[in-house]
């Protein structure tokens, strides 16, 4: 029987509140919370003195390549990264070599998540090989474990077929549709932000127009149909507003955002080059702006990072030809508690609930992102908020270095990260 654990000398926070309390963790599950000092002695000794010790952070959209881009990232080397940034479950995109749409490739990247630091799920593609012609199997995917569909990497141009993926969600009460939102035709070609910067480098652009047009389209079907309607990486002000209309009239909408677009703006592709390069793009200010404002009033549902490795190789080239992507698991925490926490600008308890509750209700990942109850999967991330530390590429876990924040020094790290019960990472080393 593994050892006992003791997480002792910190501040509980979920969204029931904050308050210091030792947590005594046995088989898998949190088996008592105490006074501090309650359990000493009982197990290996986890410290969390000037800590907060959190519900385990979970990432809805990580890309960790497997099938067929193992030399950017694979789900051990992912998993790995997501751990140390206190990821305690994270869902993988189904762009893969070939398309994760069939239950058979669904047992096989699931299988192959059951051995890794964190526990890692798969969504699967909307469309058959995410080519917009005909919708997957719903009900075996559904039946294999999938909760989530997306084609992400490209668009459900369709009217139709989204329609058709949004009905199905309707039929099963925990799935949801997840839209890359940028239209086709408008955004083809297209290599950053359709703005001041692209004319300056004579890149073709992607307008932000063309994630407003498909929001506006879906949350219409998602109306119609009362199917869950997720949009993925929202990257402007205006497309923001649209969810924030869908929420109050009601519709089952939610969104996320990423780090990098709560922050970044086209001007910042010229300094990262390469590693500033994703889909949909760094946009302006104002949608910074909007953004920020959408997460802080509740419209913005969830931080996810959109985790997209790249080979050194394949992004040590043009911009129009390198693919999209950046970094992002393994720093996300300590980003968003730096640029907006520490700041003064958003509660810790609203972190939680941004980087851990709510994505997990989102995806339906049912044994993470709860309150600390006796009884419960231990999933946690012990969270150092005072500690400063420089984000150097090549210390991460990634296979690959296109992260959007070298040498950034940020404040608050993971310290340590409880998986199922087991301990992961202790003092930001994995175990």
């Amino acid at each position: 029987m593994a050892q006992e654990i003791v997480v002792s000398g910190g501040s509980l926070l979920d969204l029931q509140g904050e308050r210091p309390a030792d947590l005594l963790i046995a088989e898998g599950c949190i088996a008592d919370i105490g006074s501090p000092g309650a359990f000493f002695g009982r197990g290996i000794e986890v410290d969390a003195s000037d800590a907060l010790v959190m519900p385990g952070f979970v990432d809805i959209q990580v890309h960790f390549r497997t099938p067929g881009g193992e030399d950017s990232e694979d789900i051990a080397s992912g998993a790995a990264g997501a751990a140390l940034g206190g990821v305690t479950a994270c869902l993988m995109m189904p762009n893969t070599v070939p398309t994760i749409d069939n239950p058979e490739l669904v047992s096989e990247v699931l299988a192959l998540g059951r051995d890794t630091p964190c526990d890692v799920y798969t969504s699967a593609a909307i469309t058959v090989d995410r080519a917009g012609e005909r919708l997957v199997d719903f009900p075996a995917l559904y039946e294999a474990g999938v909760r989530v569909f997306t084609d992400d990497g490209t668009v459900v141009d369709s009217a139709d077929l989204m329609k058709g993926a949004l009905e199905a969600s309707a039929s099963f009460p925990d799935v949801v549709i997840s839209q890359h939102a940028e239209h086709s035709e408008m955004v083809e070609d297209g290599v950053i932000n359709q703005g001041a910067v692209a004319e300056r480098l004579g890149l073709k652009g992607r307008p932000s127009e063309a994630e407003v047009v498909i929001v506006e389209r879906d949350i219409a079907l998602a109306r119609q149909t009362g199917g869950r309607y997720h949009v993925l990486h929202m990257s402007t002000a205006a497309a923001s507003d649209l969810v924030r209309d869908a929420k109050a009239e009601g519709l089952r909408v939610t969104a996320e955002v990423t780090p990098q677009h709560l922050i970044l703006t086209e001007e910042d592709v010229e300094r990262l080059g390469t590693s500033g390069k994703m889909n949909p793009p760094l946009r302006t200010m104002i949608d910074v702006e909007g953004l920020r404002t959408a997460l802080l009033d509740g419209t913005i549902d969830a931080v996810a990072t959109d985790h997209a490795p790249h080979s050194p190789q394949s992004k040590s080239v043009g911009l129009p030809e390198a693919p999209p992507g950046m970094l992002g698991v393994e720093t996300m925490a300590s980003i968003v508690w730096d640029e907006f926490v520490a700041r003064g600008l958003m509660t810790p308890q609203r972190f939680v609930n941004l980087l851990s509750v709510a994505p997990a209700s989102i995806a339906g990942i049912t044994a993470h992102g709860g309150p600390f109850t006796i009884g419960e999967a231990a999933n946690i991330a012990v969270f150092d908020p005072g500690e400063r530390w420089v984000i150097e590429p090549e210390r991460l876990q990634s296979k690959s270095l296109n992260t959007p924040w070298p040498q950034k020094e940020v404040q608050g790290r993971v310290r340590h990260t409880i998986c199922n019960g087991a301990l992961v990472v202790h003092d930001a080393t994995l175990v």
